[in-house]
């Protein structure tokens, strides 16, 4: 059996939880998400929180008792706080900026990159090298801010390019003329 898997969820208030079969929709103050649950997990209320359950005895289950969880309790912690990545863009004339429901970056190519904003995600962008995604799925935010990474990966020689803020980089020394 999981011991993540075993933790209940404690539901906030402002928080409703509907539960069908497969599938449990939670709605906050943020919005409202719908997770689906893996073959063979339950979930059930019992009063303000929510537990997981597999269902028989099959150890196989196990894994996807903790992973239904957490899934879970990422969705309830996304309706009432949100969640937001940052990134810094580090590089002579590398910018962005937000146009509508579009990012542009300028980052070193000949021509802009435009990635277009997906529903539920917002992006901001303060003095043009620091950008905030934040939304209430923490799987689409963090995937928004891994493909804005992926535009310009971090140079290990010159240090340039898009990263999360805070990474740590490892500077690479180059060739030496001796």
């Amino acid at each position: 059996m999981s011991r993540i898997g075993k933790k209940p969820i404690p539901i906030p208030k402002g928080v409703t939880v509907r539960i069908a079969p497969g599938a449990v929709e939670i709605k906050g103050p943020r919005g409202t998400l719908t997770q689906a649950l893996p073959a063979g997990i339950t979930l059930e209320q019992v009063g303000a929180e929510l537990r997981a359950a597999p269902e028989g005895g099959d150890p196989q289950l196990g894994k996807f008792h903790g992973l239904a969880r957490s899934l879970v309790a990422n969705a309830v912690e996304g309706v009432v706080n949100g969640y937001k990545r940052e990134l810094d863009i580090v590089g002579v004339g590398y910018r962005a900026e937000v146009k509508g429901r579009q990012a542009i970056f300028a980052l070193g190519y000949s021509h802009p990159v435009v990635l277009d904003i997906p529903a539920g995600i917002d992006i901001a962008v303060e003095k043009q090298t620091h950008v905030t995604v934040t939304g209430i799925d923490r799987q689409l935010v963090g995937q928004v801010a891994a493909n804005i990474r992926r535009l310009r990966r971090p140079d290990p020689y010159k240090q340039k390019g898009v990263r999360y803020t805070g990474e740590v980089l490892k500077k690479k020394v180059g060739k030496t003329g001796a």
